[in-house]
């Protein structure tokens, strides 16, 4: 078993967590070090400005090596972005030799038919997801040893947008770390916080970013779909900071402080003084108002949700409701929101406690706010790859980072 500490890289539009972690003895993954840091250089999970970015990863990367010399040539790094696309594709193979057992050869080639789509020039595959194998018309689970005629798979294939994810590999090359995988993220935030049970029965991840929002559907343990949308918290401090006539971060202090997802459950009488906050202020907008920009926008993510549920004829028809995480998912109502918009029952999403400790550091409140749900599923995904004794439950998943490495050492200098 690998003692090795590896890094868990969640690179975001509003901030970059780093979680330098290693496989314990007990099983759980111990956390070493947890960094944040702003994002620069950084639009809706796309790498704007590649000096700034690069640069602000490398001053992140000299915190990482005072817990770990070897984490940064190993890290776990999301990707995201609008877009990222999807699909369902099907792989058939004849099972030709005369006994009919299926090996691991046949298995392979069937993946490898599965991932024969035609895509644009300007794309590549990142995830290639088993999500059923039939074995002479009979869904199985693993049909390797079996014995049949012909060996069919679903896969759910995850494609993005190449120079996108060359600019990523390209960053962190710059500032000297090496990639071992590269995860989409609102699967690495399901595998923190969906149970099993929950996937069984089928469930729906939101994952509230600043620049983004990120889903995720699961429905009899497998993903049947993903989008990133273009809408994210951000948007809802942009908002406070039009309509108040404040600076951005004010509005983003007045977000978390007094903001609250339904406004018909605030009071019209209570105010708030933008003077305590910024002495250059004299306004003193209600509590209500501010609410109402906050739903306002909340809503259209709500809406823009239900629209993808409703193109895969999931709409209130999830048993497992709807689970929020993500940094948006701190703003006080939100669930009762979801709950109401989307005819499903909601609740915030944390991280699983129970898969993980701590060491000596000071900030194990990490594992109590849903922003960290996708750097620490990072670490849960880095950490299985990595041969330790934990290992997570995501279907047959295989990811495709190995080919995107080998295919961008052609572009990388």
């Amino acid at each position: 078993m690998s003692k090795h500490a590896i890094l868990a890289l969640d690179i975001g539009s509003s901030a970059i967590k780093a979680l330098v972690v290693r496989s314990e003895d007990d099983g759980k993954i111990g956390i070493l070090s947890a960094i944040t840091r702003p994002s620069k250089g950084i639009r809706r999970g796309v790498i704007i400005d590649m000096d700034a970015a690069s640069s602000e990863i490398k001053s992140m990367f000299e915190l990482v090596k005072e817990a770990s010399k070897h984490a940064i040539k190993s890290i776990y790094v999301n990707i995201g972005g609008v877009d990222i696309k999807s699909q369902i594709s099907k792989g058939i193979v004849a099972i030709s030799r005369v006994s009919g057992e299926i090996r691991r050869d046949d298995i392979e080639r069937v993946l490898e038919a599965s991932q024969a789509v035609n895509l644009p020039v300007n794309r590549m595959i990142i995830h290639a997801i088993n999500r059923e194998f039939i074995v002479d018309g009979v869904s199985v689970q693993n049909p390797l040893g079996m014995s049949g005629t012909r060996l069919e798979v679903s896969s759910y294939l995850i494609d993005a947008f190449k120079p996108n994810v060359k600019n990523v590999m390209r960053c962190i090359e710059l500032a000297h770390g090496t990639i071992s995988a590269l995860i989409f993220n609102p699967l690495s935030s399901a595998l923190s916080v969906l149970t099993k049970n929950q996937k069984e029965l089928g469930v729906l991840l939101v994952d509230i970013g600043y620049g983004t929002t990120g889903i995720a559907v699961y429905e009899e343990g497998k993903l049947l779909h993903t989008k990133i949308l273009p809408v994210g918290a951000g948007h809802i401090t942009n908002d406070l900071a039009i309509a108040l006539k404040i600076p951005v971060d004010i509005a983003e202090k007045i977000k978390i402080s007094y903001g609250y997802a339904i406004a018909s459950d605030v009071s019209a009488k209570e105010t708030v003084d933008l003077k305590k906050i910024e002495e250059s202020l004299r306004n003193s907008p209600s509590r209500k108002y501010i609410s109402q920009v906050v739903e306002s926008r909340l809503s259209e993510i709500c809406s823009l949700v239900k629209d993808e549920l409703d193109a895969i004829h999931k709409s209130a028809k999830l048993p497992g409701g709807v689970v929020i995480t993500g940094g948006g998912a701190k703003l006080p109502g939100l669930a009762d929101l979801f709950r109401s918009e989307l005819k499903l029952t909601a609740k915030i999403g944390l991280p699983r406690a129970s898969a993980f400790e701590f060491g000596e550091i000071e900030n194990q409140d990490i594992l109590d706010s849903p922003e960290y749900a996708s750097a620490l599923g990072l670490a849960m995904w880095g950490i299985s790859e990595s041969g330790s004794d934990y290992k997570f439950k995501e279907g047959n998943v295989k990811n495709a980072v190995s080919e995107v490495l080998n295919y961008l050492k052609n572009f990388l200098p």
